[in-house]
């Protein structure tokens, strides 16, 4: 069960509270600065690379944009809730030269700052002003940099590597209709093997799974705007409404209409 909030008073943010009982995310991505916190029950939390974090009540974690990530339960059922904010945004509540929270997935575990955080999303679901809820982001991300993690993820992906990739992920991007990896690779003057190494070296995916995440991304900033289930279905290359749907609840754990309400 999950309930979305998005506004068009604030672009600038959502969120969601959820509850699950079965493993349901695959590795995704944010373009946004997501902060997820751990309500009840236990869970696993998996980066690009890095070994699995056991997560519990009480835990939370900041992820900046663009890094891979699941998160799925390790028994029974868990309750979380996950704010999402546009990156640059967030850069500007930050204290002056602390830019610590930007560089890498960070685990805090300290007393009070869970409810801090859930406090501000109380904010948002009660449709609060904007200058609450700015205040209230810039207090506890200003505690969040005085805070010793438990554990600090550095990103594993390169982004030089990804620049000479631009061919590739301009295409994976554009076309409606998957494209052969022999012609992704005859972009960047590569075999296909070659392409899937070095598309999981520079992003964390093989092309296929990027082009999916890409899509999903694509797909939560249509339905946000307002765009029909059916309009984005066509829009992004989708067989179907019933593909979209698989796709789409495999990264978000939610169906898009639910999203889009």
């Amino acid at each position: 069960m999950s309930e979305f909030w998005h506004s068009a008073l604030m672009p600038q943010l959502e969120s969601r509270r959820s509850c699950q009982d079965i493993a349901c995310y695959r590795p995704h991505t944010h373009d946004r600065f997501s902060v997820g916190l751990v309500d009840s029950g236990t869970t696993t939390f998996t980066g690009a690379a890095c070994e699995p974090v056991p997560l519990i009540a009480g835990d939370v974690v900041l992820i900046p944009a663009g890094h891979v990530h699941a998160c799925n339960p390790e028994h029974g059922r868990w309750q979380y809730q996950m704010i999402q904010a546009d990156q640059q945004w967030i850069a500007q509540l930050l204290p002056v030269a602390s830019g610590s929270l930007l560089a890498g997935i960070t685990v805090l575990r300290h007393p009070g700052l869970h409810r801090r955080f859930s406090a501000i999303n109380d904010l948002l679901f009660a449709d609060t002003s904007i200058e609450r809820v700015e205040a209230g982001f810039r207090g506890v991300l200003r505690e969040c940099t005085t805070l010793e993690p438990r554990r600090r993820i550095a990103p594993t992906t390169d982004a030089a590597l990804a620049a000479r990739l631009r061919p590739v992920l301009d295409r994976l991007h554009q076309d409606e209709s998957n494209p052969l990896l022999e012609e992704l690779g005859e972009l960047v003057g590569m075999g296909r093997y070659q392409l899937i190494r070095t598309m999981k070296r520079a992003t964390g995916f093989s092309p296929v799974a990027w082009r999916q995440n890409d899509r999903v991304i694509t797909a939560r900033a249509m339905l946000r705007a307002g765009r029909s289930l059916t309009e984005t279905t066509h829009a992004l290359g989708f067989a179907d409404q019933s593909h979209f749907h698989r796709v789409f609840r495999a990264h978000v754990a939610a169906s898009p209409g639910l999203y889009r309400r």
